[in-house]
């Protein structure tokens, strides 16, 4: 987990306000929700499913445990996981020995899309989170079938500077 980060953070949007906080294990079924909601990540295999249950407990376990990761949720009056995002620093030589704040599976539950949260969970990101961490770059990558999220990102500042590839491993299920 990212010590730097002072967690819980609560944000004001138009609608009252949700905190931000480290995810936990009893996350798990909130967090396979969101991704299961998205209709790209649906297509990758990302289903709620009991089957499925392990692989997800397994990666939020190695999250968890890892000192250059963190899996943030934002959570409402109720408590309720309605978003997330994980955080990786990545130190570096480049740039002068800069270290990026990595930032990968922005999700936002579908009756709380366009209400503000993800604009305020990424403004937290770019001037809380990435100073904490001492990063001097935010950077993420996006499906490139993500047209509203890429507008997004653009209106928040992001500018899409860099190519991505993938390279998938022989034996590998996921897309």
């Amino acid at each position: 987990m990212l010590q730097a980060l002072a967690l819980p953070a609560d944000l004001t949007l138009r609608g009252g306000q949700v905190a931000l906080r480290r995810a936990e294990m009893g996350d798990l079924h909130a967090l396979m929700r969101l991704l299961s909601d998205d209709p790209i990540s649906a297509a990758r295999g990302d289903v709620d499913a009991d089957a499925d249950q392990d692989a997800y407990a397994s990666g939020l376990s190695r999250i968890i445990a890892d000192a250059s990761n963190e899996l943030i949720v934002a959570v409402d009056a109720h408590r309720r996981v309605i978003a997330m995002l994980q955080l990786t620093a990545i130190p570096g030589v480049a740039r002068r020995g800069s270290t990026r704040l990595l930032v990968e599976a922005v999700r936002v539950a579908g009756d709380h899309r366009s209400a503000g949260l993800g604009s305020a969970m990424m403004r937290w990101v770019t001037e809380v989170a990435a100073p904490a961490c001492g990063a001097t770059l935010v950077q993420l990558t996006s499906d490139r079938q993500r047209h509203d999220a890429h507008r997004f990102y653009l209106r928040l500042g992001f500018v899409d500077s860099h190519v991505g590839f993938k390279y998938h491993v022989a034996g590998s299920v996921m897309t």
